[in-house]
């Protein structure tokens, strides 16, 4: 089946044929008008890309640093929630695509696999994305299981005060364990690949909050969360985790750039510039739109990472062009975790580094940190266009996260 995919929008289709309705809703779905979620892709659109030949640019590479372990693109497969839902153990299936290609897997607390289980799937760099729950001893159990599994980094998310409003997960009726209604056991027939797969495998389960939370139910994932998270978390909670966690410490889910120096303070080592893939706030800004203020602010100091709407490697050309580190990636995953497990996230993998090896070339960028905002031009309304400012846009390239590394060195816990 992979052999028919070419783009992510093609797996996408596959994964939106394959699924149930109730499930790929979950997936593809956004909160409320789902206005986020269009002006993710809109915002990337406005975004064009500088050609700059002739360049030499016979050799080329897309190796990145990330926290003092080399990478052979500036790609994360990023934590989704209930990745068995697309696939049997997927988790699993997501952590040996991203071993393959020598890229990091951050495997998320709302997993469908045990943490023992990913920690050994595949040899490849795992980092584990935290909840700081009402109970603060099961976040940091969930810490010191991290480190004893050999996660290398931790990413903590912080954009879920309140659960945003996914209007297709409640039209739906979606709910774990499901919930049969009539317009569900339809769709289970018209999906027979699915279902048998499901029925063999068993339904998807949330291992890790089951077995630190003991969970039975929940009517909604958001109606799960809203019970289990703390909206009260602050930097001071941030500071907590800097404490407890002796590696990299990455905070997830932040829109406002005058939270850098806030970050920075407390010994933080990076950033993911995200709306939650439009699940979250809706009628946010486009992560992309906000990354060159986020570079301006952080200098040299942090990682950034950014999230939200990648979907080709141009994406991730503008998005280093901005000042990103690396991109993190999620639906794009999950559509082709969906159309055959490992094979088929490994062919997306591909096809995205394919789609950025032309836009790199083509930009005259022989190395990830020649990138930069002279590459691109904003179109914020038809027949105008407007360069980006060097300044906003300004990043570090010569060794970023040995700064980060070395300034910190013997100031972590």
């Amino acid at each position: 089946m992979t052999d028919r995919q070419h783009c992510i929008a093609d797996f996408r289709e596959t994964a939106r044929r394959r699924l149930p309705r109730f499930v790929f809703d979950f997936i593809d779905g956004g909160s409320g008008t789902e206005n986020t979620l269009a002006e993710n892709r809109s915002a990337l659109d406005r975004i064009r890309l500088l050609g700059s030949a002739p360049t030499d640019v016979s050799s080329c590479s897309q190796a990145v640093s990330l926290f003092g372990q080399n990478y052979d693109m500036p790609i994360l497969i990023g934590p989704t929630g209930l990745a068995g839902a697309a696939w049997p153990r997927g988790d699993k299936e997501l952590a040996r695509a991203a071993a393959a290609h020598n890229i990091p897997f951050v495997m998320s607390t709302a997993a469908t696999a045990t943490m023992e289980e990913v920690a050994v799937s595949g040899s490849g760099t795992k980092w584990f994305q935290l909840y700081i729950f009402k109970d603060r001893a099961v976040s940091k159990r969930l810490v010191s299981k991290a480190r004893s599994l050999g996660f290398g980094a931790l990413e903590v998310t912080v954009d879920n005060a309140i659960p945003g409003r996914r209007l297709r997960d409640a039209r739906n009726g979606f709910s774990l364990p499901f919930r049969w209604t009539p317009a569900k056991l339809a769709s289970l027939a018209a999906h027979p690949g699915w279902s048998l797969q499901t029925a063999l495998a068993g339904p998807p389960r949330l291992e890790v909050m089951a077995a630190e939370l003991g969970l039975e139910k929940a009517d909604t994932i958001a109606e799960l969360m809203q019970a289990q998270l703390d909206p009260s978390v602050d930097w001071e909670d941030i500071k907590w985790v800097r404490d407890a966690w002796d590696g990299p410490l990455i905070v997830k889910g932040v829109l406002d750039p005058g939270q850098v120096s806030k970050a920075w303070d407390i010994g933080v080592d990076g950033l993911v510039i995200s709306n939650h893939g439009g699940r979250q706030l809706d009628g946010a800004i486009a992560t992309i739109d906000i990354l060159p203020e986020f570079r301006a602010e952080a200098g040299s100091k942090l990682t950034l990472l950014v999230d939200s709407g990648f979907r080709t490697g141009s994406d991730i050309a503008r998005a280093l062009a901005l000042g990103a580190d690396a991109v993190q990636i999620g639906r794009a995953t999950l559509y082709a975790l969906a159309c055959g497990g490992e094979e088929s996230v490994s062919r997306a993998l591909s096809i995205l580094k394919s789609e950025l090896t032309v836009a790199q070339m083509l930009m005259g960028a022989r190395t990830i940190n020649d990138f930069g905002p002279s590459m691109v031009r904003c179109h914020p309304a038809p027949g105008t266009f407007e360069p980006v400012s060097a300044a906003a846009g300004a990043r570090r390239r010569a060794g970023p996260l040995s700064l980060v590394t070395e300034s910190r060195q013997g100031a972590l816990p």
